[in-house]
């Protein structure tokens, strides 16, 4: 579904918060703040990732100057069953709240859907927000943390991390202008370790409806930024792309960006905090500054469960678009 927003909501203020493992990387400096405690002085990785969100909330709050009874609408949600760390985290807010869950394309979703809000006038602003915990995420997807099962080359690492929007509808930069609603497409991978593998057919179908939809050309936008794809999926979306004779010379892949070689994360990085963090602390800075005009920000997610994986099911797999641009579409 192809959605052009009439007003092209702004997104006026952005947030990071992430764990010590992301600190360690190249992106550092960008984040508003890197935790040299997994746990984040609390006493369970699930209450750590609920602080993580709570603290990437107030820092959002506190660069626009705005109070917990300003914000109209919250949307956002996690890896963890039942989104329950974004839920606990609105216990201490109480904000209007819209849980979502589409694995780790939920940032691009709750973007999509604030802006939605804002662009219909049901709202002034709304906050939008995904988080992923790498302790929380892998033992309830894949094994207990204590087991020491070696990764494959395939395998990605899920990153500690939360990022946050806000979403208005006035604002100087930053706008979005269109967006894409993927499909669920399923091309049969059941390897959990090769999640990958598993999204890349999602992102290029998501993105050559686009590209037809809004009579547009990949060459039309400074970059083209999957959410976590790794080194495995990225290599795959070109190959799927060029046979759509879409060539992708301006790809970046946030799971490729995060960490660096030295940190041995195999494929890449993972996890609804993956692209939320990035996208938050190294892309949108950059519509400020004048170096990005016009992207598109996709982000993918694997649809699947832990009973679904040992019945043996393959991986639904869905991405989800959004236009970024650092001026107002002109109306025709």
């Amino acid at each position: 579904m192809y959605i052009k927003y009439k007003n092209s909501p702004s997104i006026t203020a952005w947030a990071s918060v992430v764990g010590k493992k992301e600190s360690e990387g190249p992106l550092a400096h960008l984040f508003d703040e890197c935790s040299e405690d997994d746990y984040f002085s609390k006493d369970t990785w699930e209450k750590a990732e609920t602080e993580m969100q709570t603290r990437c909330i107030n820092h959002l709050l506190h660069k626009k100057g705005l109070s917990v009874n300003d914000i109209n609408l919250f949307m956002g949600g996690d890896l963890c069953n039942q989104i329950t760390s974004t839920a606990f985290s609105m216990r201490d807010f109480g904000f209007p709240f819209l849980g979502l869950y589409n694995a780790c394309s939920t940032m691009a979703e709750s973007m999509i859907i604030a802006s939605c809000m804002v662009d219909a006038g049901y709202t002034d602003n709304a906050i939008a927000l995904a988080s992923s915990h790498f302790c929380t995420a892998e033992r309830q997807y894949r094994t207990p943390l204590d087991y020491g099962g070696k990764r494959t080359p395939t395998a990605q690492w899920t990153v500690t991390g939360c990022g946050s929007v806000l979403v208005q509808s006035m604002g100087k930069t930053s706008f979005i202008n269109s967006a894409q609603i993927g499909a669920v497409v399923d091309l049969g991978v059941t390897d959990t370790n090769n999640m990958g593998a598993a999204m890349a057919p999602a992102a290029a179908d998501t993105i050559k409806k686009y590209l037809k939809n809004s009579n547009t050309k990949a060459s039309d936008y400074d970059l083209i930024i999957t959410g976590d794809l790794g080194e495995v999926g990225s290599a795959l979306l070109k190959d799927l792309l060029l046979k759509e004779n879409i060539v992708l010379d301006n790809h970046i892949d946030c799971g490729m960006v995060i960490y660096d070689e030295e940190q041995k994360v195999q494929s890449g990085a993972s996890g609804c905090g993956c692209s939320a963090s990035v996208i938050a602390a190294k892309f949108l800075p950059e519509f400020e500054k004048e170096k990005l005009n016009n992207i598109l920000f996709i982000a993918t997610g694997a649809l699947l469960s832990p009973a679904t994986s040992m019945q043996g099911e393959s991986i639904p797999c869905i991405a989800h678009l959004v236009n970024i641009r650092s001026k107002k579409e002109t109306k025709k």
